[in-house]
C-alpha cells in the first residue's frame, strides 16, 4: 500500500472573500468554473463533466474560510480536496490554497496542471 502524497497549491485571487467562498461552496458557484453542472443532495455534490459524473461528500466547511470534500469513488479514506481562503495580514491580499492528494509524483504533476486550468476558469468567472 503506497502512501499518498499530500500537496498544496496557492493562487492569488482578486476577489472579495464572500464572493470567492460562494464560488467554492455552492452548486451554482462551482458550476461556473469547476464542472459543467453541479447538483447537491444531503451533503453529496454530484459534478458533471462532458457526459461523466463524479460524486464528492462535503466533509467540512466554514463560512468564508474553507470547504473540504472527499471523492466517493476514492478508496483512500484519508484523501480529500480542500479550498482554503487565506488573507495576508499585511496586504489584505486574498489567496486560494488548494489541498489535494496524489498516488505518485506523476499524478501530483498532472493534478497540479489540472488545478492550474480550473483556477484560471475561476479567475475568469470572478473577473479577476
Amino acid at each position: 500500500m503506497s502512501e499518498l502524497i499530500k500537496f498544496q497549491l496557492e493562487y492569488p485571487i482578486h476577489s472579495s472573500i464572500n464572493i470567492l467562498y460562494k464560488r467554492l461552496s455552492t452548486p451554482s458557484g462551482l458550476s461556473e468554473w469547476f464542472a459543467d453542472d453541479v447538483h447537491i443532495r444531503h451533503d453529496v455534490y454530484t459534478f458533471f463533466w462532458d457526459g461523466s459524473e463524479q460524486q464528492a461528500k462535503l466533509l467540512k466547511k466554514k463560512e468564508d474560510q474553507f470547504v473540504r470534500f472527499h471523492w466517493l469513488d476514492s478508496d483512500k479514506d484519508e484523501s480529500y480536496f480542500e479550498f482554503n481562503i487565506q488573507i495576508d495580514d499585511l496586504t489584505n491580499d486574498v489567496s486560494l490554497i488548494i489541498t489535494d492528494f496524489a498516488e505518485d509524483e506523476g499524478e501530483k504533476e498532472e493534478n497540479s496542471l489540472l488545478w492550474d486550468t480550473q483556477v484560471e476558469s475561476l479567475k475568469h468567472a470572478l473577473g479577476s
